[in-house]
């Protein structure tokens, strides 16, 4: 009970710092080294589940789109990662 809620609070803290409205403003900055690894710092430190799967397969989308160039993708597939854990 204690890791989930831990983990919850962890997600809600990486949405509120780096939220969809963030990325978009940033326009591809918000896809970067950095943001990708507190992201997964972040799914790491969830419950085992479904939500974290899901997450753990956005992080890796993340990552291909970053190392292939494309920002806008990568932007896309880290807001996913930290909106999963909220929605399930």
């Amino acid at each position: 009970m204690t890791t989930k809620l831990l983990g919850a609070a962890l997600v809600t803290v990486a949405i509120f710092a780096f939220g969809p409205a963030q990325a978009a403003r940033m326009h591809g900055a918000g896809c970067s080294g950095a943001n990708l690894e507190k992201t997964e710092t972040a799914v790491e430190a969830m419950a085992d589940g479904d939500a974290r799967w899901e997450a753990q397969k956005q992080v890796a989308a993340a990552q291909d789109a970053l190392l292939a160039g494309r920002m806008g993708a990568c932007s896309m597939h880290l807001t996913k990662a930290m909106h999963v854990g909220m929605m399930k």
